[in-house]
C-alpha cells in the first residue's frame, strides 16, 4: 500500500528512478512521473488504464524552464503567466523535440502549465526535469480531491502519495491552445474562468470534445461514478429515478419530497467556488455509499459554473450535448 506523506527528498528520489507518484495540485492530485522519460510515462498510462491517444500535462515551475519544451512561445504566453502562473490555466503550444510524442500522443503540442502548490512547487524545483501528471484516479473515473482519495483507488500499485491536503479549487485546470494562425482557443473549461484569460487573449472560441483529443479532459465521457449520474431538473429526474438508493445532488437547493439523508448540497450558501470544491468529493462520497443512481442539476453557466457543468455532462450515465 502507498505510503502517505510529506517527504520531498523521498518523492523526488522515487522520480529520479523512474517510478510515478500521487502529488497535489491546486485543482487535483496528480499521478506524476518523469514528463521526458517513456518508462516513466507509460507507467502512467498503465497505472490510471488510460488509452495512449489521451495527451498529458506537462507540470514544471517557471517560465524560463518552459523554454526548454516549446518552439514557440508568444508573448501573450508571457503576459498569461504573469497574471495567472503558478495557477489553474494549462496552455497548448508547439513542443520542441526534447518532449516525447508519447507524452502529446503523437500531437505537435504539448500542454503546459505551473501548478499553484508549495509543496508540489518545491518538489519541481528539485528535479532537473519536468512532470507529466494526469489526475490520480483510474482513467475515466471521480477525480481525487484528497490523499486519501488517491489512496483508496491506486495506493496498491504506487509507492508514495504526496500529502498536500484538500486541493483548493477541486476541478481540474482551464486549458487553452495557441493556435497556428495566430490567437487563442478554449479547450476545456476548468478553475480560471474563460473572462480573466480573454483580458489578456481576446474571445475564445470553443474547441468540442473529440475522440482523439489534442489535449487532457476533451473525451465526451469522463469524471464518472460508478454509479448512474443524470442531470436536469430535480423534481422531474426525482419522479423517474426516486427510491431509496437514490441519492440527490443539488448546487444549493433542499428539497422536502427528498429524505434528509438521501440529498447532499454542494454550495447552501450559492457559492459557485465552494461548489467546484466539493464536487469531486460529494461525487466520491456518493459513489462510495448506499446509492446506485445520483441525480444532480445544473450550477449557473458562468464563470467556474461553466466547468462544473462541463464536469456534469461528461459524468453522465447517458452522455447528452454539451450544456454550455
Amino acid at each position: 500500500m502507498a505510503e502517505i506523506g510529506r517527504d520531498l527528498e523521498k518523492a523526488a528520489s522515487l522520480l529520479r528512478r523512474g517510478e510515478v507518484i500521487g502529488i497535489p495540485t491546486e485543482t487535483v492530485y496528480g499521478l506524476a512521473g518523469n514528463a521526458l522519460l517513456d518508462e516513466s510515462i507509460l507507467k502512467i498510462f498503465e497505472v490510471k488504464q488510460r488509452p495512449q491517444f489521451n495527451p498529458l500535462i506537462l507540470h514544471t515551475w517557471s517560465v524560463e524552464q518552459i523554454q526548454a519544451f516549446v518552439s514557440i512561445l508568444p508573448k501573450q504566453v508571457h503576459d498569461l503567466a504573469q497574471q495567472h502562473w503558478p495557477g489553474p490555466l494549462t496552455i497548448l503550444l508547439p513542443k520542441s523535440s526534447i518532449v516525447p510524442d508519447l507524452l502529446t500522443a503523437g500531437n505537435e503540442r504539448v500542454a503546459i502549465r505551473i501548478p499553484n502548490h508549495p509543496l508540489t512547487l518545491s518538489l519541481l524545483k528539485k528535479l532537473d526535469f519536468p512532470l507529466a501528471a494526469p489526475s490520480a484516479n483510474p482513467f475515466g473515473y471521480i477525480s481525487p480531491t484528497t490523499a486519501d482519495h488517491v489512496a483508496d483507488q491506486l495506493g496498491p500499485i504506487i509507492p508514495y502519495i504526496l500529502d498536500g491536503g484538500s486541493t483548493t479549487v477541486g476541478i481540474e485546470s482551464t486549458i487553452i491552445g495557441w493556435e497556428a494562425e495566430g490567437g487563442f482557443k478554449l479547450y476545456r473549461h476548468g478553475g480560471l474562468e474563460p473572462k480573466e484569460i480573454e483580458r489578456i487573449t481576446g474571445p475564445l472560441s470553443r474547441i468540442p470534445s473529440s475522440a482523439k483529443p489534442q489535449s487532457s479532459g476533451m473525451l465526451k465521457s469522463h469524471y464518472a461514478p460508478t454509479a448512474a449520474l443524470f442531470v436536469g431538473e430535480i423534481e422531474e429526474l426525482w419522479s423517474t429515478y426516486a427510491s431509496p438508493r437514490t441519492a440527490v445532488l443539488s448546487f444549493q437547493k433542499s428539497y422536502s419530497f427528498v429524505s434528509d439523508k438521501q440529498q447532499f448540497i454542494l454550495s447552501e450558501k450559492g457559492d459557485i467556488r465552494e461548489a467546484a470544491r466539493n464536487l469531486f468529493a460529494y461525487l466520491r462520497r456518493l459513489d462510495n455509499g448506499d446509492f446506485d443512481t445520483i441525480i444532480a442539476d445544473y450550477v449557473p453557466d458562468e464563470g467556474i459554473g461553466q466547468a462544473i457543468n462541463d464536469r456534469l455532462e461528461r459524468a453522465q450515465h447517458e452522455h447528452k450535448p454539451d450544456h454550455s
